[in-house]
């Protein structure tokens, strides 16, 4: 009778299991209890710098999803604007755990995939989708709002300062003391604060430094041995000539450079020995210079002094300080153009006749 009990027993017990799987071969996976957000809560607020981008932005942290059978379930964490139904969202992070640090890079590069604006609070949406399998329903998180302000990650623009003077009428520049009709100096690709430029003064003037096309948005006078002082300081002064110009408006110094250019190198005349000078024309605001030149190499020395030359490192038409020698590939008359009148962005050009 008991072992006719323990067979009864068991069979039923059978019956129960395959009841519960059904027709497949294993249980029945049923969703059931959605994840909840608990950290950060919903109104959080991020300003992000670029400077803190391997940092910790924040943690966000959900209770488990229920399926119901113990399975390994997977989190993906999902950002959207608010009222777009996650119908694109971006992906925050994806993980098999409850949790998920979100660095300040991440963070902001996820604001940039939705097309923030940068340094402007945007509200965004957050929620957690759990899931099994492509198979099985996903249980979806309650959605937490959260703002964001998150930095450029584009390199920035050049900056540039005007030279208003009393020499402009004579030297081509417009109107004398007319900012916005001034020569620029540019800033260098790796520091903001660091001005170059070339201008041509025809006589002994005075100038300033403005930071804008127009007065009244910061302007640099004379502070005295090579210094500045920003709005205040008499006018800077200078003698007739043609001058490459530095500014640091960090450190509040500057530095002129009088310069006169020639061309020198096996294929000139003076081979690499001596310059050939070249002239100056205000209204091109270029130096030039008609020549016969014969096959072989040149540059561009200021001051016949190795000290400021120019060449030509990608054969590209543009200068650079100290570069490649520039190759002429057969004799002949030339004309040679150097134009310095473009901040930083010099050029020249070598023409048959």
């Amino acid at each position: 009778m008991r072992t006719t009990s323990f067979i009864t027993a068991l069979a039923f017990s059978a019956g129960l299991f395959w009841a519960c799987s059904g027709d497949d071969d294993g249980p029945v996976i049923t969703a059931s209890d959605k994840p909840v957000i608990t950290a950060p809560t919903s109104g959080s607020s991020y300003i992000l710098m670029e400077e803190n981008a391997d940092q910790q932005a924040d943690r966000f942290v959900w209770n488990k999803a229920n399926f119901n059978v113990p399975t390994q379930i997977n989190y993906s964490l999902q950002a959207d604007f608010p009222g777009n139904d996650f119908q694109s969202p971006a992906i925050l992070g994806e993980t098999t755990a409850t949790q998920l640090a979100v660095s300040v890079e991440h963070l902001n590069n996820t604001a940039t995939t939705l097309g923030l604006t940068p340094d402007e609070a945007t509200a965004i949406e957050v929620r957690v989708v759990a899931s099994v399998s492509d198979d099985f329903d996903k249980l979806i998180s309650e959605a937490i709002n959260i703002s964001i302000v998150p930095y450029s990650t584009e390199a920035p623009g050049p900056s540039y300062l005007w030279v208003p003077g009393s020499y402009q009428a004579a030297g081509g520049y417009g109107s004398d003391w007319s900012p916005a009709e001034a020569p620029q100096l540019k800033s260098s690709a790796t520091s903001a604060s660091e001005f170059e430029g070339y201008v041509y003064f025809a006589g002994d003037a005075e100038y300033k430094f403005t930071a804008a096309p127009e007065w009244g948005n910061g302007e640099y006078g004379d502070g005295g041995s090579g210094t500045l002082l920003l709005n205040d300081g008499a006018n800077l002064s200078v003698s007739a000539g043609y001058y490459r110009i530095q500014v640091d408006t960090e450190a509040l110094t500057y530095d002129l450079l009088d310069t006169s250019w020639g061309v020198i190198g096996d294929a000139t005349p003076g081979g690499w020995d001596a310059d050939t000078d070249m002239a100056y024309n205000a209204e091109s605001k270029t130096w030039t210079i008609t020549m016969d030149l014969q096959a072989g190499e040149i540059k561009f020395r200021a001051n016949d002094s190795w000290d400021l030359n120019l060449g030509d490192d990608g054969a590209d038409g543009s200068l650079e300080e100290g570069s490649a020698n520039i190759a002429i590939a057969e004799a002949g008359n030339y004309t040679i153009v150097l134009d310095l009148s473009n901040p930083r962005e010099y050029n020249y050009a070598v023409s048959a006749n």
